[in-house]
């Protein structure tokens, strides 16, 4: 049996255990322990699937174990869960988040509470904007941020949200102890979404004062990279969405073009400083970028110019040999035009 379909075998189990023992009519409280384990497992990459499997399988077994209306005194107090928050039923949604209290037991419990501020019912997001910040100040500051991560790496492409909505996750982020998690995420993780991170993060300042330890330290390059490109043009860009754009109405084509935000950076590294250590950097990523600005920036660097351009152009990596004899090239050209 393949795992998915495994995982998806252990989802259905708890979601139906949970499901009954609230229905049960016991006065036992419900047992969230087997579901907290198994959505705990769950790989946030498939967050749509899931969800949809846990919320088809929880109705589902809602409904048949609802007793029928002539049987008024048999009929369960109904219980509020985390379950509800992706109830069909919007004021179930609604009515859930104004309700919940206390901590998200784990990271997919608080993904689906963030998830409600792109929720097709305006009064569901209102619900996710007032008590959001209050679940995550009880909630596990791992969770917390294992969340915000693949929530800010994918809601560019969330159509409902809206600005009001994106500033309380702004907010939760700018925590202290939730910023200090996300900006050691950023330099430890080896994989994931980094630097789509590093660009949403850029939104605020929580980085600000740490975008240099980011470029040096970083494990992924591609984070470091684009560190040291906030660091050389003084600002930090983002994808805020992608809005369509005609390219041939006649024939019905076109594309999806990225809305950039940006944020200018109050950080003043001299240039040299930069290029010396992003030149060095171990990467052929980071060199390339260090390289690129090289470019830009040859008439500000003098004779040093030339050290930078004939330390690239012997560089292992073609993409950065190629601009540093770029780069010798416009020298060459630059010189013979002022002995002439």
């Amino acid at each position: 049996m393949q795992q998915s379909q495994i995982m998806e075998d252990k989802i259905i189990s708890a979601v139906r255990t949970f499901a009954y023992s609230i229905s049960s009519g016991s006065k036992v409280v419900a047992d969230m322990s087997e579901l907290v384990e198994v959505t705990s497992q769950l790989s946030f990459s498939s967050f749509d699937y899931w969800e949809r499997i846990i919320r088809s399988e929880f109705s589902s077994v809602t409904r048949e174990s609802t007793p029928p209306k002539w049987k008024v005194w048999s009929k369960p107090k109904e219980l509020v869960t985390w379950l509800d928050l992706i109830s069909w039923d919007g004021y179930k949604r609604e009515k859930a988040l104004l309700a919940l209290s206390g901590a998200a037991p784990n990271t997919f419990f608080f993904s689906l509470a963030v998830r409600r501020l792109n929720d097709w019912v305006p009064q569901v997001r209102k619900a996710a904007r007032d008590k959001l910040p209050e679940i995550a100040r009880s909630t596990d500051p791992k969770y917390v941020v294992d969340a915000l991560c693949v929530a800010l790496s994918n809601w560019h492409s969330w159509g409902r949200i809206e600005d009001a909505d994106k500033e309380v996750i702004l907010e939760i982020i700018s925590e202290n102890q939730i910023a200090k998690s996300l900006r050691s995420k950023l330099i430890k993780s080896a994989s994931g979404p980094m630097p789509s991170l590093f660009s949403q993060l850029g939104r605020t300042k929580i980085l600000d004062e740490h975008i240099e330890e980011i470029a040096k330290s970083a494990i992924q390059p591609s984070v470091r990279a684009k560190a040291y490109r906030s660091l050389f043009e003084g600002r930090i860009v983002w994808i805020e969405g992608r809005k369509w754009v005609w390219t041939n109405i006649r024939y019905g084509e076109g594309r999806l073009k990225p809305i950039v935000g940006e944020r200018k950076l109050e950080i003043d590294t001299p240039l040299e400083e930069l290029l010396k250590k992003s030149s060095e950097d171990r990467s052929s990523i980071v060199r390339r970028v260090s390289a690129e600005i090289l470019i830009r920036e040859l008439d500000k660097l003098g004779i040093k110019a030339r050290v930078f351009a004939e330390h690239f152009a012997s560089d292992n990596s073609h993409a950065v040999s190629e601009r540093g004899e770029f780069a010798l090239r416009k020298l060459d050209e630059a010189e013979r035009a002022n002995a002439s």
